[in-house]
């Protein structure tokens, strides 16, 4: 990236700071965001003064795109808190200062990590590539196979379709499904991936150019944690003495980033292509192996007890009975089945 890009990233930087600042109801974040944005235009004159010194300043004015614009409309009328995501992707620090119970940094260890204080912390902050994570995925892309393909082969039923038709369609409907829930996943987690890489570049290059700049952000965040400044600003300077630990440090609290995790773009997609796949299958089994209105009826036995066995697991995400986890999902399938099933003997009925 120019000194160019790195100055508009900067001016970018503390012009959204100032935004939110404003925005923020919580005095001590406003107050950080506040001295974020002073940071960043500190950085920016350190670009600034890089880009005269070899004469490609030219007129520095900086005028927020159309993109920025409209990020801090909503922050005005959402709050800084909704709208993290975004925020991340447009180098914007200290969002971990925003987590709805913020910890304390009172307890560190020595790779400057807030220590959990409860069961509930316990690894919390990088929930997004843990086993839970992965399995709820696993199995909202088993419900998504089987609710559409039960749908799709019910549909067919409904419009008198020949059991051969109904199988070889199905067999369809579980291809297509799959492969376009692992293109999707792969385009979304390949996205992701390269704007976390790139933030990490950022904080490489910055790290590199004024280390104590990037000292005095990190001292904000953890002062407005509860730390005492001069604690805060002790222990910041601490950790940056060490360029490739500083940098670690860096994505996790200012970025929110694991750099050891950043998520596999294959590795999501084939696990879509085979959720999908193994939720789509089950409501074929019946008609790949009966015959007749005793395979459709048993794909519907099926497909029930398969998504009451969904609802029963999502419960251990939800918290809700597993019973009634499990009865609601058959509600909500069975519908969506039943609409379909409809919609094909209508069709069955005009087309014959």
């Amino acid at each position: 990236m120019s000194s160019h890009e790195h100055w508009n990233e900067e001016k970018q930087s503390a012009y959204l700071y100032r935004v939110m600042a404003q925005a923020e109801r919580v005095p001590k974040l406003a107050q950080l965001f506040t001295e974020l944005a002073r940071t960043a235009d500190e950085q920016a004159a350190t670009w600034e003064a890089k880009l005269r010194e070899n004469g490609d300043a030219g007129r520095l004015e900086f005028v927020p795109s159309a993109r920025v614009r409209v990020v801090a409309l909503l922050v005005r009328q959402l709050g800084a808190r909704r709208m993290k995501p975004v925020l991340a992707s447009l180098k914007v620090r200290g969002l971990s200062a925003l987590a709805k119970n913020p910890q304390p940094v009172g307890q560190m260890q020595h790779s400057g990590h807030v220590m959990p204080t409860s069961l509930e912390d316990f690894g919390g902050r990088h929930r997004s590539g843990a086993t839970g994570g992965a399995l709820r995925a696993a199995v909202f892309g088993v419900n998504d196979g089987l609710v559409s393909n039960t749908s799709l082969i019910l549909g067919l039923a409904g419009a008198s379709a020949e059991p051969r038709i109904v199988l070889v369609t199905g067999l369809a409907g579980l291809l297509a499904g799959a492969f376009s829930m692992a293109a999707g996943e792969w385009v979304s987690m390949r996205s992701q991936r390269e704007m976390f890489e790139h933030q990490i570049a950022l904080e490489r290059d910055e790290l590199a150019e004024y280390p104590e700049q990037e000292a005095e952000e990190l001292a904000l965040i953890y002062i407005a944690r509860g730390l005492p400044a001069d604690e805060a600003r002790a222990f910041a300077k601490r950790l940056m003495s060490d360029p490739v630990h500083a940098l670690d440090t860096l994505a996790r609290e200012e970025l929110g980033l694991n750099p050891d995790d950043l998520g596999s773009a294959w590795g999501a997609a084939l696990s879509s292509f085979l959720a999908f796949a193994a939720g789509a299958a089950i409501p074929l089994a019946p008609i790949a192996f009966a015959r007749g209105e005793h395979a459709i009826t048993l794909t519907m036995l099926v497909a029930a007890c398969a998504l009451f066995a969904v609802g029963c697991t999502l419960s251990l995400f939800t918290g809700l009975n597993a019973l009634w986890s499990g009865a609601r999902m058959v509600l909500i399938g069975g519908a969506a089945a039943l609409a379909t099933w409809s919609i094909g003997k209508l069709l069955g009925v005009a087309v014959g």
